[in-house]
């Protein structure tokens, strides 16, 4: 399913589109970082926020990834890790992977201070043009 061309998009440090499912059904996006790790993409999110509660009710999302006209979007089910200690140290992975140190540490001070979530992607459909 994950191409050796596709991981490697994936490593690299663009931006997510996450997309979940509102409660009238309509779709609610929201730009983040992201992670492949192994074959999941690992996200991470505040505590309280409208893709938290999407993902409770319903855990179908899609993730997609492009650069220009090239993309890939792969989609499956979420699962929710609200262990602080994890959720913290990924977030902490996730500011590292986009910012120079400086920055970084900067923001996971500042990430330190709220209660945050490790949102799981079990990949199971993958579509590409890269």
């Amino acid at each position: 399913m994950l191409t050796d061309e596709i991981r490697a998009v994936l490593d690299k440090t663009y931006f997510a589109v996450l997309a979940t499912i509102n409660e009238d059904g309509s779709p609610q996006q929201t730009v983040m970082w992201y992670e492949l790790i192994g074959d999941q993409i690992m996200m991470n999110t505040e505590a309280g926020r409208l893709k938290e509660h999407n993902i409770t009710r319903d855990p179908r999302i899609s993730v997609c990834v492009e650069d220009k006209y090239n993309y890939v979007t792969v989609s499956g089910r979420a699962t929710l890790d609200y262990d602080p200690e994890r959720a913290q140290a990924d977030i902490a992975r996730l500011a590292r992977r986009y910012h120079p140190q400086e920055k970084a540490e900067q923001l996971i001070e500042s990430f330190q201070r709220e209660k945050r979530i490790t949102i799981w992607l079990d990949i199971e459909n993958v579509i590409s043009k890269f």
